[in-house]
């Protein structure tokens, strides 16, 4: 409908170790505002990303205003988010924030070509959260389970960011389908392990 206003793309679930290494971006059309996308290398288009981790360090390092880094870890690597002046309340909430703490971020992937010739993959973020362990722990299962999907449909007829990845990457889908296993496995070992100090704490009880 003409004069409506853009619908927001949907905010893909995606691991640091993947987000990390979808360094190619391309348009689907030829109008200068239409959307950005990174492509990931499961096979997907990402215009925006959504993901919970640990933010480990923060640094402004504006020159004339602030502009704030964040390093954010997940179970497979490091988020890097940069928040200035365009993105005040995200930079508010990093400004803010002391790490260690638990975030969740909704942001825009962007691309950077070092004087290399490598691809640096950040997020500008939309917005900044801090949240709990649990929300944490739903979303690493979230994530895992996106990213088999993801790679589960990869070679299906019609995958076209699919045939994509394959050309523009010399990366194997399967390494992000056993980095989601690890995850999953380490979030089970820790709730395990929480299991067994909550029946700890219990046993050490006096009785009533």
């Amino acid at each position: 409908m003409s004069g409506s206003a853009p619908t927001r793309e949907v905010a893909r679930r995606v691991f640091a170790r993947e987000f990390n290494d979808a360094g190619y971006t391309f348009k689907e059309s030829d109008d200068e505002r239409a959307p950005v996308y990174s492509l990931l290398p499961t096979g997907e288009s990402a215009n925006r990303v959504f993901f919970v981790g640990t933010l480990t360090e923060k640094e402004d390092v504006g020159d004339d205003s602030e502009y704030w880094q964040g390093r954010i870890v997940d179970p497979t690597g490091t988020f890097f988010v940069y928040a200035g002046q365009y993105q005040p309340e995200a930079a508010s909430t990093l400004r803010d924030l002391e790490p260690p703490a638990y975030v969740a971020v909704v942001g825009k992937p962007r691309t950077y070509e070092t004087d290399d010739g490598s691809i640096n993959v950040s997020v500008r973020p939309e917005s900044i959260t801090e949240v709990d362990a649990t929300v944490r722990d739903r979303w690493v299962a979230e994530a895992a389970e996106r990213t088999l999907e993801r790679v589960a449909r990869f070679d299906d007829e019609g995958n076209e960011y699919a045939r994509m990845a394959e050309e523009e990457y010399d990366l194997d889908p399967e390494t992000y389908k056993a980095a989601a296993l690890s995850a999953l496995e380490d979030l089970a070992s820790e709730e395990a392990e929480s299991d067994a100090d909550g029946a700890a704490d219990s046993a050490d009880a006096p009785e009533a």
